[in-house]
C-alpha cells in the first residue's frame, strides 16, 4: 500500500496534516474553506490566502492534526 506524504508548502510554511489525530470537527474546512476543501485534492491550498491567517486556523485545530513549520530561506541575506 501507497502512503502519501501529507505535507503541503509555500514559500513560508509547511503544513502537516495527521489523518490519525483528526477529529473531522471540519473546523478548518467550515472557518477557512479557501485553504482547507474536503471536496477537492490536493485538499490544502495553502495559495488560498496569507500565511498569517493559515497559521491562525492550524492553532485553532481542536485534534492536533494540523501543524506548521517555518520554511528556512537558504537565499536570504
Amino acid at each position: 500500500m501507497e502512503s502519501y506524504k501529507n505535507e503541503f508548502s509555500n514559500n513560508e510554511i509547511t503544513v502537516s496534516y495527521e489523518p490519525c489525530k483528526c477529529i473531522h470537527a471540519e473546523k478548518c474546512a467550515r472557518e477557512l474553506s479557501e485553504v482547507f476543501r474536503t471536496s477537492i485534492l490536493p485538499w490544502i491550498n495553502l495559495e488560498g490566502t496569507e500565511t498569517k491567517r493559515i497559521i491562525k486556523q492550524i492553532k485553532r485545530c481542536p485534534s492536533g492534526a494540523l501543524s506548521y513549520r517555518e520554511n528556512i530561506n537558504k537565499h536570504a541575506s
